[in-house]
């Protein structure tokens, strides 16, 4: 039994934050049903690299998952998903304000009659307020939020980042967090709830270190300016190579093994402007190979910046079976959230385009007649 069994979920999202926030659901045993259209497919289906028609990263968001293909435009999809909720009574959706009120899908026509159902609604900038309608992406969301303000370089400015952090630690994660405090709270009242996940203002909210103090009369950190964002010798450095070594010795005591492992014991007594300028010099005499040598059985929070794939092999993940590889010999990230100590498995592998929909409508209580002429209509395409 995992711990989320029990759960049932309609995701009736596309692309990154709704899917990645359902797959962690799914990880941890909800049973989860894509809503997919039988005339729009999601983009992410088609990026490089593909396995079995299907692209690496599609398969990934959606392990685990159903597909009911439903086209949500036609009239009978309303009484389908009404009839869904009796038993899938979460929805995730990721559509702009007002769309799914425009499907007579919204939380208020179908709370009338499921008082208890969970609707997370994960946009760029929330339901409400001056932004609702803008389009936007994760580069905007950490623009607006000032997150982009001191993540980069002084020389260059911002830069984009290859980790979708308002996607994900300000979207998919809060809309987990959302959806499991709504069923504790549906527990002791019966009671459903509607989920406002804005990616802009939970990115706004991440900066737990820099922005109370700006807030409150404090320095207004940009490039470079504090000692976590490259402001002191807390920092990355460059190796002969052209790697590069991320030095985190920022307490005394790693402060102190970093120095002697680097022979240069001597430097302790240097303010971090200077030392990081010593310290590049070190670096850059030796390769990437010879620093994580040396630095190896070191205590001192100094790692090399390795590539996935060569993260991917290295002993921490290895050691904590953190990739697992399928019966086609896919390799996939395993679910990284564990229980009393389990070994993960690679759950069931993400769904084709409405392979689950005769048997999800089943579910709904729809006759073989009725299925039929759904069919026929064009509902399920």
């Amino acid at each position: 039994m995992q711990p989320l069994n029990g759960l049932k979920i309609l995701d009736f999202s596309t692309l990154l934050p709704g899917p990645y926030a359902s797959m962690l659901l799914a990880d941890l045993g909800a049973e989860v049903v894509r809503l997919e259209s039988p005339s729009r497919d999601d983009l992410v289906r088609s990026m490089e690299p593909q396995i079995e028609g299907q692209s690496a990263a599609f398969r990934y968001l959606n392990r685990g998952k159903q597909s009911l293909c439903l086209d949500l435009k036609h009239p009978a999809a309303v009484k389908v998903i009404h009839s869904l909720l009796d038993e899938f009574d979460i929805i995730i959706e990721q559509f702009r304000p007002g769309v799914m009120d425009r499907l007579g899908l919204g939380y208020e026509a179908l709370k009338a009659s499921h008082p208890g159902l969970i609707y997370c609604s994960i946009t760029g900038y929330g339901q409400t307020g001056s932004y609702a309608e803008k389009a936007g992406h994760d580069l905007n969301f950490l623009a607006l939020s000032g997150c982009a303000s001191h993540m980069g370089r002084a020389a260059q400015g911002p830069a984009p980042l290859g980790v979708q952090v308002a996607d994900i630690a300000a979207g998919s994660h809060p809309a987990v967090i959302g959806i499991l405090a709504a069923v504790i709270q549906r527990q002791r009242t019966a009671e459903g709830s509607h989920i406002d996940i804005s990616m802009a203002d939970n990115s706004l909210a991440l900066q737990a270190l820099m922005a109370p103090g700006a807030l409150n009369g404090g320095r207004v950190e940009s490039y470079e300016s504090h000692f976590l964002n490259g402001g002191g010798f807390y920092d990355y450095y460059r190796t002969r190579d052209q790697r590069y070594m991320a030095v985190g010795s920022l307490e005394p005591q790693f402060k102190q093994r970093l120095l002697e492992t680097l022979n240069a014991a001597e430097l302790a007594c240097l303010d971090d402007a200077t030392l990081k300028v010593r310290l590049q010099a070190i670096f850059i005499q030796q390769d990437l190979a010879h620093w994580q040598q040396r630095f190896a059985g070191v205590d001192a929070c100094v790692e090399p910046v390795l590539s996935i794939t060569e993260a991917a092999e290295h002993e921490l993940f290895q050691s904590r079976e953190m990739l697992l590889t399928g019966a086609r010999g896919e390799r996939q990230i395993a679910p990284a959230i564990r229980f009393n100590g389990q070994s993960p498995s690679l759950p069931d592998p993400a769904p084709s385009r409405g392979q689950d929909s005769d048997a999800v409508l089943a579910r709904s209580g729809l006759d073989k007649q009725e299925l039929e002429s759904f069919r026929q209509s064009g509902l399920c395409g």
